[in-house]
């Protein structure tokens, strides 16, 4: 008995014996105590989650619910094109657009820049130029546009000329544009925007009136497109989306710089349902230096080579996919220019002075530009095409033009150019057709 009384003193740590003396059976009670402690935590915290998760979505459910009471399906549909979360709650942040169309007052920008300018180097200006889509090109239009609110096409209707038909801007900003490294050859095509869908993220939705706030190099291309229209939306909601660009030609201090953009416009505002303009494509190129730091040529267009070159969709309802109608039209002009090469914005003389921009008789100081001479290029239409096929990859693979060649007796009125497409002599093919032909005879 004596020598069960734990005699150690007060104070000081006890010995282990005691777990060295616990008998097998009571050791496998502790582990599997500890084991099934372990299993029910790693159960539990799925199980918390799902709680949480199934909780928040009886609340969002409940929010629905209210706000369709309170504002109607019109009414949370436009709730819910600012709503960009998508919690049923308007952060201030969020209220914005709205706090500016009531009091008239729009705050300065906050873009969230990744490339810096620079104040003191040089600048540029460039000119906007548009002529409206022609609405006769519209297949609406062929009925007179029945069945066609008003409403529907009030932003288009409107849109006449640029929202900006000048600006100037530092060509610093312009570094965008440059190739990153490992993309310096020719003909290497890298992308400005990367394009965020796929196959899983799906579209984006449609019912939106105001862009996102964009970032790193998404600004410059926003301010560009703002020329033409104050809500332009630099990523499109459908594939295929973002920018591309490649270097067509290069000199020992210059690049010129193919690129092509997908961006679309919200034409209409509250109380109108969104109206989408999305043109085929943004062409272009730029002729700058290697670090930027001076412009020598930038030309941006939506090409009008085609008979139709821009896609509209337009919303009638309060719902996400219903109601949604589509057209396609012609826009004969939309393009950004250069007004002429970049200059500097501070000119200093031979001992570092300050001068005036203008010379004495108060005429601009006239800049001479000296001549780039290309130490290799391609030509434009392979640098475009491959653009596209960066944008569409499927294009990697060349499908040929279906023609139609005839056989038999009738064989012999197949043009030179059809049987040039196939890579022969008209000779040669025919001879094979007649051959093949006399075979078939034969056979019968």
């Amino acid at each position: 008995m004596a020598a069960d009384v734990d005699k150690t003193p007060a104070g000081e740590p006890k010995d282990d014996h005691n777990e060295d003396c616990a008998t097998p059976s009571s050791r496998r009670a502790r582990s599997r105590f500890k084991q099934l402690s372990s299993l029910f935590l790693i159960a539990a915290v799925p199980l918390i989650g799902f709680c949480i998760k199934y909780y928040q979505d009886v609340q969002l459910v409940k929010r629905h619910e209210a706000g369709l009471k309170a504002l109607g399906a019109d009414g949370l549909f436009f709730f819910s094109s600012l709503d960009a979360d998508h919690d049923l709650y308007l952060s201030p942040e969020e209220f914005k657009p709205i706090a500016e169309k009531l009091t008239g007052v729009a705050p300065p920008p906050e873009f969230e820049e990744e490339i810096p300018h620079d104040p003191n180097g040089e600048t540029l200006t460039l000119n906007a130029k548009m002529q409206p889509l022609l609405l006769e090109s519209m297949t609406k239009s062929k009925d007179g546009f029945l069945g066609v609110s008003h409403s529907s096409l009030s932003g288009l209707r409107s849109w006449k000329r640029p929202a900006v038909p000048s600006s100037t801007f530092y060509a610093s900003q312009f570094k965008a544009f440059l190739p990153p490294s490992g993309k310096v050859s020719l003909g290497d095509t890298w992308w400005i925007i990367p394009s965020e869908l796929n196959i899983f993220t799906g579209y984006l939705p449609n019912n939106r009136y105001h862009p996102p706030t964009p970032r790193g190099k998404e600004v410059l291309i926003h301010s560009l497109l703002s020329m033409f229209h104050p809500r332009p939306f630099v990523k499109t909601r459908f594939a295929s989306q973002g920018a591309v660009a490649c270097i067509r030609a290069a000199s020992d201090f210059y690049y010129d710089i193919v690129f092509r953009i997908h961006a679309e416009f919200q034409l209409n505002d509250v109380p109108d349902f969104p109206f989408w303009f999305t043109p085929g494509q943004f062409a272009g190129n730029i002729i700058l230096s290697k670090d930027a730091s001076h412009i020598r040529e930038f030309h941006l267009y939506v090409p009008n080579d085609k008979s139709l070159n821009v896609d509209m969709e337009w919303l009638y309802g309060a719902s996400e996919s219903s109601n949604m109608e589509v057209d396609i039209g012609y826009l004969p002009q939309m393009e950004l220019r250069t007004e002429g090469p970049s200059t500097p914005s501070v000119i200093y003389d031979e001992q570092g002075n300050k001068i005036d921009s203008r010379g004495e008789g108060g005429e601009p100081i006239q800049f001479v530009f000296e001549e780039i001479v290309w130490s290799e290029e391609l030509s434009r239409e392979e640098a475009s095409r491959r653009l596209e096929v960066t944008m569409y990859p499927f294009k990697k693979v060349p499908y040929l033009p279906f023609i139609m060649l005839r056989f038999g007796a009738d064989s012999s009125r197949n043009s030179p150019r059809e049987f040039a497409r196939f890579g022969l002599a008209q000779p040669e093919l025919h001879q094979q057709l007649v051959s093949s032909q006399r075979a078939g005879r034969s056979a019968d």
